[in-house]
């Protein structure tokens, strides 16, 4: 059996050293589009993202700190999991800071475990839970995520929930976007993830793709940032989470567009993606939701 639920639930994966320094996160800043804008280079309110003096950490980094410095494609060597990169795509993600991250950071320890396994009939999506800690074993931030594993489902197993957010029946807050670059995924693949989906045509093809797609955690983290920019001032410390489930594939190039409706501690959000010329927008994220600190 590929996925073997028995084996998979509950299992845990070897823990991992995490560190990363201001230049990690000023690159990470800059996958995401920071500093892109006109003016943004005299800026102050803009270049806190994108200058080590007084800079701020979008808490979406630490998603992506434990693997930032990796050259190879993702690995999948999951206990109980038989399964292949070309059938996964990322399902959802959900970051939670127990305070704002600093720019250097050093001695934090991550732990890992498979929490779940859920059976979709012609797919398999499996959830991860990671917490890092500092030396003194005080949580720094946690995260919550899944895959969706094509062809692997059928093995008889829980279907899971299907939980979806009511977006409010009003004008939003706040509207922007924020239109990809050509090259938007081969500078964010420098951020540590190296699946060829996002950079090699033939391999995207193999996947069903017409061409390599933007990662879905360079999405995440554009709509992270611009919702912060818009509702929050530009001030990532005002930021505690952020979930989001993964709706739909941006190709680089094409526009991000958000809508966001400020709910008091939390922000609902959602995300379409469509042409530059202003094309009809089809999902991206959806049941986006950020928590405020």
């Amino acid at each position: 059996m590929p996925i073997d639920p028995q084996k998979a639930i509950g299992a845990e994966l070897p823990s991992l050293p995490v560190s990363w320094t201001f230049s990690d996160v000023l690159l990470y800043h800059l996958a995401l589009g920071a500093g892109s804008n006109p003016g943004d280079q005299v800026d102050p309110k803009a270049l806190r993202y994108t200058l080590e003096n007084d800079l701020q950490v979008l808490p979406t980094f630490a998603v992506i700190a434990p693997t930032l410095h990796a050259t190879d494609a993702p690995s999948l060597d999951l206990p109980g999991c038989d399964i292949n990169l070309a059938q996964v795509v990322h399902g959802a993600q959900e970051v939670y800071v127990a305070k704002p991250l600093p720019a250097d950071a050093s001695g934090l320890t991550l732990t890992r475990k498979l929490t779940d396994v859920w059976d979709k009939g012609k797919a398999a999506v499996i959830w991860q839970e990671h917490e890092a800690r500092d030396a003194d074993g005080e949580l720094v931030y946690s995260t919550r995520s899944s895959i969706f594993v094509k062809g692997e489902g059928g093995f008889g197993g829980s279907r899971g929930s299907a939980e979806t957010l009511e977006l409010p029946d009003r004008t939003p807050d706040a509207t922007t976007s924020y239109t990809t670059t050509p090259q938007q995924a081969l500078l964010y693949r420098l951020c540590g993830d190296r699946n060829p989906l996002h950079a090699d045509p033939a391999f995207a093809e193999g996947a069903g793709f017409p061409a390599p797609i933007l990662h879905g955690l360079c999405t995440y983290g554009i709509v992270a940032r611009l919702v912060v920019d818009a509702l929050l001032d530009g001030d990532a410390s005002r930021m505690g989470g952020f979930a989001a489930r993964f709706a739909g594939v941006v190709f680089p190039g094409e526009t991000i567009s958000v809508d966001a409706w400020d709910l008091g501690d939390r922000i609902a959000v959602n995300a379409t993606v469509g042409s530059a010329d202003g094309g009809v927008g089809r999902p991206a994220l959806a049941d986006c939701v950020l928590i405020k600190r």
